[in-house]
C-alpha cells in the first residue's frame, strides 16, 4: 500500500454511523487540504448497494455534509490490505472485524472511533437507527468530534 493515508469507517449495516463518519472525515480533510482517502463499510451485507439511511443523509446535509453519493458495502478481509487504519463504531463491530484479521499486524489497525475523543474508554457510537432526529444529531456531533481528532493527528504527520 502506498500513497495517501487510507482510513475505513465500519458499522453494522453501513447506512447510518459509518457513512456519516466517512462523509465528515472527507469533508474535514478537504477543508484542511489533507491527502487522506476515506471509505466506509458494514460488517453485514444487509444493505449492500443502498444509499445511507435517508434520516442520516438529511441530518448530515443540515450540518453541511453530503452523503448522497455513498453506497453501502460489506467489509472484506482485503480491507486490511487496502487501509492503514480501520475505525469501528462499537464493540460488536470490533469483534466482527478482528475475527477476519489474519495476524496481529492487521488486528492493530482496528480501533474504536470514540477512543479518539475518550482515550481507552472503549465507548460506542450509539446506533441511531431506531431513534429520531435527536439521536441522529447526537451521533453526528459525536462522530464529528472524533473525526476532528483524526484530522488533528494527520495534520501533524
Amino acid at each position: 500500500m502506498s500513497g495517501k493515508y487510507k482510513i475505513l469507517m465500519v458499522c453494522l449495516g453501513n447506512i447510518c454511523r459509518s457513512p456519516v463518519a466517512e462523509g465528515i472525515l472527507r469533508h474535514l480533510a478537504t477543508e484542511k487540504e489533507l491527502e487522506i482517502e476515506v471509505d466506509s463499510a458494514g460488517t453485514s451485507g444487509y444493505h449492500r448497494g443502498e444509499a445511507p439511511d435517508i434520516r442520516t443523509q438529511k441530518n448530515a446535509k443540515k450540518n453541511g455534509v453530503d452523503l448522497s453519493m455513498l453506497r453501502s458495502r460489506q467489509f472484506t478481509p482485503e480491507d486490511f490490505d487496502n487501509f492503514n487504519c480501520i475505525y469501528v463504531m462499537d464493540q460488536f463491530n470490533y469483534r466482527d472485524v478482528v475475527l477476519l484479521a489474519k495476524n496481529d499486524e492487521q488486528k492493530k489497525k482496528v480501533k474504536l472511533l470514540l477512543n479518539e475523543v475518550f482515550p481507552n474508554e472503549n465507548k460506542s457510537v450509539p446506533d441511531p437507527y431506531y431513534g429520531g432526529e435527536k439521536e441522529f444529531e447526537e451521533v453526528f456531533q459525536l462522530v464529528k468530534k472524533a473525526c476532528e481528532k483524526i484530522i488533528e493527528h494527520n495534520a501533524v504527520k
